[in-house]
């Protein structure tokens, strides 16, 4: 019997400049107890704001802001579960980056109460996933942690985004840009969904979207931001970023874009974003599916124009052995590079990874 189809999203997202503002208005339904989980940035750039939508609705509703540990630990979630039974808080509300997310993401599951998020920088998808990545107290990695629902919503203040650094941005566009092309390699092979339905016609678009919009507004959008400015194209990106990319690759899947990312983990101490490894790795995995020159000349300029790596080099990685390492590890079971059709050997991967390495050095005159 074949795979049932599916999709998820999360139940309202909300995006806009000054959206904050209104946060009172649009998520006052969920309860009259709130905690917010903050990075120290977030709580910066956001407390303000929400605290003035509740004085400007009259409300006096019980607010809780605490400034977490720094990374989604299971003794920080265990700390902030503590807080919603002391306090019997009604909603969970993450401020801040992915590791915010993921520990409010978290505490709001095991406590079963309502989350919301408010990502202050639009560097990942994850606002808008049924997941987490949780980590031991030494900060080494545990398990990823996936959720029945996706998060009840999602709120974006644009102004909030432009005005954090451009780099997370632009690492948040090399996240996005493998979201349509690891779909497609995806749904190709029928393979499942991240959250493990087939794949729907409905999240093919969205990831679909997600690359046309990257394509078409992206160096506006970094224009926009350096100028700490929102226009109708950082708006444009700022969705793709999260709202395309995350519900599109909760409902398609990842291929050998993200795998190549966790070979590259495997060298330890490598500095480079997440979203930059990925955008890559979404060149490689053009050359391992054998695409036209034109294809991949139109994903790389597209990478080249917006500042997204096209060589090894921009990602610390300088030795043949190292790229063997890279290979050999995202090739190993249970990676999603397996759902490309006629699956990829390490020997394989090593290959595509050293031409496109060689089409970057290429076109920078390396």
């Amino acid at each position: 019997m074949k795979r049932l189809r599916a999709m998820r999203e999360p139940l309202k997202y909300v995006q806009g400049k000054g959206a904050l503002l209104k946060f009172t208005e649009e998520m006052g339904y969920m309860g009259h107890r709130w905690l917010f989980v903050c990075s120290k940035s977030g709580h910066k750039a956001c407390h303000d704001k929400i605290e003035q939508s509740f004085e400007d609705a009259g409300s006096d509703d019980y607010r809780r802001y605490e400034i977490f540990g720094g990374i989604s630990s299971k003794s920080e979630i265990a700390k902030m579960q503590a807080i919603v039974e002391q306090d019997e808080i009604d909603t969970v509300v993450a401020v801040g980056g992915g590791s915010a997310v993921d520990t409010a993401k978290a505490t709001a599951y095991y406590t079963g109460k309502h989350v919301v998020i408010i990502p202050t920088v639009a560097a990942t998808d994850a606002p808008c996933t049924g997941l987490s990545v949780i980590y031991n107290d030494d900060g080494t990695f545990d398990k990823y942690l996936f959720y029945p629902t996706n998060p009840d919503a999602v709120m974006v203040d644009s102004e909030v985004i432009a005005n954090a650094p451009v780099s997370f941005l632009v690492a948040g566009m090399g996240d996005a840009l493998g979201t349509y092309f690891e779909g497609r390699a995806s749904i190709r092979t029928e393979s499942p969904s991240l959250e493990g339905t087939g794949i729907t016609r409905a999240g093919m678009a969205l990831a679909r979207l997600c690359y046309e919009t990257l394509r078409d507004y992206g160096s506006q959008a970094i224009a926009a931001c350096e100028k700490n400015v929102v226009t109708p194209a950082l708006d444009a990106i700022i969705e793709a970023n999260v709202y395309l990319s995350g519900v599109g690759a909760d409902n398609v899947n990842c291929a050998a874009a993200h795998s190549f990312y966790n070979g590259l983990t495997a060298l330890g101490g490598h500095s480079a974003p997440h979203g930059c490894c990925v955008a890559f790795g979404t060149l490689v995995q053009l050359v391992l599916e054998g695409v036209s020159q034109d294809e991949f000349d139109e994903v790389q300029d597209f990478c080249l124009e917006v500042g997204l790596p096209v060589t090894l080099e921009e990602l610390g990685v300088t030795t043949d052995e190292q790229i063997h390492t890279i290979a050999e590890n995202a090739c190993a079971p249970g990676e999603t590079i397996h759902n490309l059709a006629g699956d990829v050997t390490p020997d394989e991967l090593h290959a595509a990874i050293v031409a496109a390495d060689a089409l970057g050095r290429k076109v920078l005159g390396k």
